[in-house]
């Protein structure tokens, strides 16, 4: 997991297993007060990783107990990631957070995604399915992804969402807090997104 904390260095903190199983990093990565999830924080003033802008405090895929990174297709087998979660703060100038993605070698291919008060799913830049068009922070849901035969689909509590016809490879699931804003775009470095995850689990038949 890539953790975009503020500080002196300009290359953000990756944990890999076994060092993730006992890992935590307050405020960006600690189990909740309630001890029933794992809050993920970044900053706007984090530093970011390669070919983006923004930070981020993520879980990405991976396979042979975290050893090697995750990386299939849509048109082989069923893969599946399961979130419960809840997005519990938003930047104020850029009010804007991905909570989970399917990603590929290059490039996002969907985002679970928050603006302001508007939850959908984003793909190549545009809302392909608003989720809840009045969400409230801290309001736990949860959202099923699931690509098969060339298709990505998106359930919302229970209820299908979205029908995205997309082919591809290199793929692999993340989740967590990808805060969509930074100093430029009017937040102050202390300004950050916030999720936090009850649960997960990634399925592939």
């Amino acid at each position: 997991m890539p953790i975009a904390k503020p500080g002196s260095s300009s290359d953000p903190q990756t944990i890999k297993q076994p060092q993730l199983n006992s890992f935590a990093l307050a405020p960006y990565f600690q189990v909740n007060s309630s001890h029933n999830g794992v809050v993920f924080q970044a900053p706007a003033g984090g530093v970011t990783t390669k070919n983006s802008g923004y930070p981020r405090s993520e879980l990405r895929e991976m396979t042979d107990n975290g050893t090697r990174q995750a990386s299939w297709s849509d048109t082989s087998g069923t893969n599946t990631m399961v979130i419960r979660e809840a997005i519990t703060h938003l930047p104020v100038a850029k009010p804007d957070v991905v909570a989970g993605q399917v990603h590929d070698s290059s490039d996002d291919v969907i985002e679970i995604r928050l603006e302001g008060s508007t939850l959908f799913v984003e793909a190549d830049g545009k809302n392909i399915g608003t989720l809840d068009g009045n969400y409230q922070l801290g309001a736990i849901f949860t959202v099923q992804v699931t690509a098969a035969n060339g298709h990505i689909q998106v359930a919302y509590n229970g209820a299908q969402m979205v029908d995205y016809a997309k082919s591809g490879s290199g793929y692999y699931f993340k989740a967590g807090c990808y805060t969509q804003s930074n100093p430029s775009k009017g937040d102050s470095p202390d300004a950050y997104g916030e999720v936090v995850i009850y649960g997960l689990q990634v399925n592939h038949a």
